[in-house]
C-alpha cells in the first residue's frame, strides 16, 4: 500500500529518496510536517561514483545540501542495469537499522509508483509519496510561496530551447514551460533542477557553473557549491 499523507507517519523513521531537485524537496518537506522522523538521504550515482545518477549533481553538492539539512547522505553509484539491484540494498540496509518508511517525490506517472510499491515492499518499507496526483501548477506555487529556490540544470533539448538551462525556477519560468509545450513540473523529464535553498535548509547554498555538456539529447548544466573545487566536478554524463 501506497501512504499519500492521508494517513499520518508521525514518529515513524524515514529516508528520502533524493534527487536535490524540487520534487523530493517538497516531498521531504511534507513528510517533516507530518510529523515522519527524517533519518537519511538516499541519492543514486553513476558507475563513477561521482554524479548522481539522473540530475548529474557532483556528490559534493548534494552533501552541502544533506549537510543544510542536518541528514546524513546515502549513496550508491550503479549502472541503469543495476540501478535496482542496488538500491533495494540499500533499502534493506534502512530496514535493519529501523527505518520504516520511504519519501518519494513522484506526481504522478504510474510505472514510477508501482516501481516504487515493489521495491519497497519487498524492502519491508512503507512508500510515501506526498506529491501524488495534486495538481501541477498547486506543486509549483506551493514550492514558491515556502520560500524555496532552485535552478533547472538539466533538459531534454527535443522539448526546451537550451536557453532554460540555468534559469531560476520562478512563476514567470513555468509559464514560460508551459507556452512551451512542456509540462510545467517537468515530470516526463523534460527537465530536472537543484534545489539551493528553503525553509528546511539551515542555510542556502551558494553555487558557481562551470559550463554546460551534452549528452544523448540532454544538456547538463555544471555546478559546484562556492566552497568547491572546480575538479571535483566529475563529468556530466549518466542520463
Amino acid at each position: 500500500m501506497t501512504i499519500h499523507l492521508n494517513e499520518s507517519i508521525r514518529g515513524l523513521p524515514f529516508f528520502c529518496s533524493w534527487s536535490g531537485g524540487k520534487d523530493s524537496c517538497l516531498a521531504l518537506h511534507h513528510a517533516i510536517r507530518g510529523g515522519g522522523e527524517p533519518r537519511a538521504l538516499l541519492t543514486m550515482l553513476a558507475e563513477d561514483g561521482r554524479t548522481s545518477r539522473s540530475h548529474a549533481l557532483p556528490r559534493m553538492l548534494v552533501e552541502a545540501q544533506a549537510s543544510r539539512l542536518g541528514l546524513p547522505a546515502v549513496f550508491r553509484p550503479a549502472s541503469w542495469q543495476r540501478y535496482e539491484a542496488e538500491f533495494s540494498s540499500a533499502l534493506q540496509e534502512f530496514r535493519k537499522s529501523g527505518i520504516k518508511v520511504g519519501v518519494f517525490g513522484d506526481i504522478d506517472v504510474e510505472a514510477h509508483r508501482e516501481w516504487v510499491n515493489r521495491v519497497c515492499r519487498a524492502a519491508g518499507i512503507m512508500p510515501v509519496l506526498p506529491l501524488w496526483q495534486r495538481d501541477r501548477r498547486e506543486l509549483l506555487k506551493e514550492f514558491f510561496d515556502l520560500g524555496y529556490s532552485a535552478r533547472i540544470i538539466v533538459l531534454n533539448e527535443r522539448l526546451l530551447d537550451k536557453r532554460f538551462l540555468g534559469r531560476t525556477l520562478e512563476s514567470t519560468t513555468c509559464e514560460e514551460l508551459e507556452k512551451a509545450g512542456v509540462d510545467p513540473c517537468g515530470e516526463l523529464g523534460e527537465y530536472h533542477t537543484v534545489v539551493t535553498g528553503g525553509p528546511v535548509f539551515s542555510s542556502n547554498i551558494e553555487i558557481k557553473t562551470a559550463g554546460r555538456e551534452y549528452h544523448d539529447g540532454y544538456w547538463f548544466l555544471k555546478v559546484i557549491p562556492l566552497d568547491c573545487r572546480p575538479d571535483s566536478l566529475g563529468q556530466a554524463g549518466g542520463t
